[in-house]
């Protein structure tokens, strides 16, 4: 039987890959076909392509961060509570993320996302 990661370090390099701005390394944490939807609803992405065609022009952005505030976990999802900066269409500025992520066999299966309001930053 194989071992996989723990949910929780494989959403852990996830975040960190973010930060690094390492597309490579965060998409090489999610399932070929795995899925990213808007919390309750909406499909975003369905499998990698879909997905590295979301995050390419982000991980561009100068200003992208995602600072962890509270990680839970459930069996094989975990929900981060994050304060992330980005460079929104009106400027770069900040906003609150709930992201909800189902991991199985060591990937992310599927990742929900619900963004608070955004708080621009002053010129």
């Amino acid at each position: 039987m194989p071992q996989y990661t723990s949910p929780e370090v494989v959403v852990q390099r996830q975040l960190d890959a973010y930060n690094a701005k390492n597309l490579e390394a965060w998409l090489s944490t999610y399932a070929p076909d795995a899925k990213q939807f808007e919390l309750g609803g909406a499909l975003l992405a369905d499998g990698l392509a879909q997905i590295r065609a979301r995050a390419v022009a982000r991980f561009q952005e100068p200003h992208l961060h995602a600072q962890l505030i509270r990680r839970e976990t459930f069996g094989n999802v975990v929900i981060d509570h994050e304060d992330i900066t980005r460079n929104f269409p009106e400027g770069p500025g900040r906003a609150e993320l709930v992201c909800v992520y189902v991991v199985e066999k060591g990937l992310i299966q599927s990742a929900s996302f619900a963004m608070g309001p955004q708080t621009l930053f002053k010129a």
